[in-house]
């Protein structure tokens, strides 16, 4: 197999050498914030918003863009929770209805397809130790570029232009 999507994508190549897994963040962690009210949710820092552009609103637990009309929360949260000097959080917005998406082995969602990205190398003592810029259309090969360095322990997308996080890419298996 990985013989044909070296001949048919030669960028994707690298990707099969290295596979990866695309982790959403679980829905459960935002199960407390369901039946709130606005002002029960604003006191947690969340506000309830209606998606009125596709797109432009994407769920962070499905991996899916919201659709015109629809229910999301946005709230600032901590996705890179490490003791160390990266330690990052920043806005977020999760589809009141979302369901954890689990992309299989070496699926790119989406929702990531159509955006350019940051992309944040980390190793395992959670310091980052390389980065770039790509478009979602060609995820693979960077992932693969990055998976490559046996230091890399996983990675972080964030949309490149408003600088969002997105989610988390680990090697397959690990």
């Amino acid at each position: 197999m990985s013989d044909t999507i070296a001949a048919v994508h030669p960028d994707r190549a690298n990707a099969v050498k290295h596979p990866f897994r695309i982790i959403a963040l679980p829905g459960e962690r935002f199960d407390e914030l369901r039946g709130l009210g606005d002002a029960e949710l604003r006191a947690r820092g969340v506000l309830r918003m209606r998606a009125d552009d596709r797109p432009g609103f994407p769920c962070r637990v499905s991996l899916v863009d919201a659709g015109i009309g629809e229910e999301v929360w946005l709230f600032s949260f901590t996705h890179h929770d490490a003791d160390t000097p990266y330690r990052a959080s920043g806005p977020i917005f999760v589809r009141v209805d979302a369901t954890t998406a689990r992309p299989e082995v070496n699926e790119v969602p989406a929702m990531l397809r159509s955006r350019l990205l940051s992309i944040r190398a980390y190793d395992a003592r959670r310091m980052m130790i390389d980065s770039g810029i790509a478009e979602g259309r060609d995820l693979e090969a960077h992932i693969g570029r990055f998976f490559a360095n046996p230091e890399v322990a996983y990675l972080d997308l964030h949309n490149a232009r408003p600088g969002c996080f997105n989610c988390r890419v680990e090697r397959a298996g690990a």
